[in-house]
């Protein structure tokens, strides 16, 4: 994965930006976050280091498993522990850009959530969908990640949504830096929705919190039931889980319950929908989940407004004469 062997490293263009940027450190003028720097620590392998890391390579019969030992990944010439300081530091600094955006939302109250599959399971496709059935109702905001092209984003605006599109380059997810940068320029509205589209990897993505409320997975029928079991991480990681393109069951002979199961074997508490947007089967329901989700969002943009009125009440009488 990306946090241990530096496979992100490339260009990510933030489309509408003036800047052209390399890797994931791209240090734009003016931006609230780019006082803490942000130099991810790419490292090159160890190259004299050529022995298989403690926990590489452990073999079941004609298997091998490289996902062994404390990193659970593998990394030629680069022991268990490197790759595990490496991802901490990496994360540690991710993090620290989630918070921030995680503030931003909450005292805007916008909703935002992190979409995130694999390529071809019809997120844009739902997300149109999704846009068209909510019209007016709420403020939308997207933000679209791809490693090149702006196709998704062009398609989100044809609905009527503001859409800002991040190119990645040889990146493989989106990280809280780049998402903060795309708010500075799509400047979503106060009390909003924010649909975050990932890139298309079920890797990646799973370990970069980008200060979303929670992660929504994309998973379509097409994929095969074991599809969670395969990838733990993204469907551990997920609050809610669209099992998209249910009106292609019936011809891809597959059993819908099996994909519920396996979603189920990694997160006990995950909550699964059944949907179509050919067809409009579950959206109701979808729209039901997101229209709970954003009150809560609310909520919270209310809570916290009272505290800061609290405390400058509180500021104001400290500072009268006794």
């Amino acid at each position: 994965m990306c946090t241990v062997c530096g496979c992100g490293e490339g260009e990510v263009r933030i489309e509408g930006a003036e800047k052209r940027v390399n890797g994931h450190h791209h240090p734009h003028e003016h931006h609230p976050h780019d006082h803490h720097g942000h130099d991810h620590g790419h490292h090159g392998h160890d190259h004299h280091d050529h022995h298989h890391g403690e926990g590489q390579g452990v073999h079941s019969g004609q298997d091998l498993h490289f996902g062994q030992g404390p990193a659970r990944a593998h990394a030629p010439g680069m022991s268990q522990a490197r790759m595990v300081a490496i991802e901490t530091d990496i994360l540690a600094k991710n993090d620290g850009y989630a918070r921030i955006n995680r503030q931003r939302f909450a005292e805007a109250g916008i909703l935002a959530l992190n979409l995130v599959s694999s390529p071809g399971s019809g997120k844009t496709t739902l997300l149109c969908k999704t846009i068209a059935l909510l019209g007016s109702r709420w403020p939308l905001g997207v933000i679209e990640g791809d490693q090149q092209t702006a196709n998704d984003a062009m398609r989100i605006r044809e609905t009527g949504a503001p859409a800002i599109q991040i190119n990645t380059g040889k990146g493989c997810h989106l990280d809280a830096h780049m998402v903060g940068h795309a708010i500075d320029h799509l400047k979503p509205e106060p009390f909003s929705v924010l649909f975050i589209e990932n890139v298309g990897n079920l890797v990646c993505p799973a370990a970069f919190d980008l200060g979303e409320a929670a992660k929504v997975a994309v998973l379509s029928v097409t994929e095969g039931e074991d599809k969670p079991l395969k990838y733990p991480d993204m469907f551990a990681a997920a609050e809610l889980v669209l099992l998209n393109k249910v009106d292609l069951a019936p011809h891809c002979d597959v059993d819908l319950d099996a994909y519920e199961r396996n979603a189920r074997r990694v997160n006990p508490s995950v909550e699964i929908l059944r949907v179509s947007a050919r067809t409009g089967e579950g959206m109701e329901a979808w729209l039901g989940w997101l229209d709970a989700r954003r009150g809560e969002a609310l909520t919270r943009a209310r809570e916290a407004a009272e505290r800061r009125l609290a405390a400058i009440s509180e500021a104001q009488v400290g500072r009268i004469p006794a």
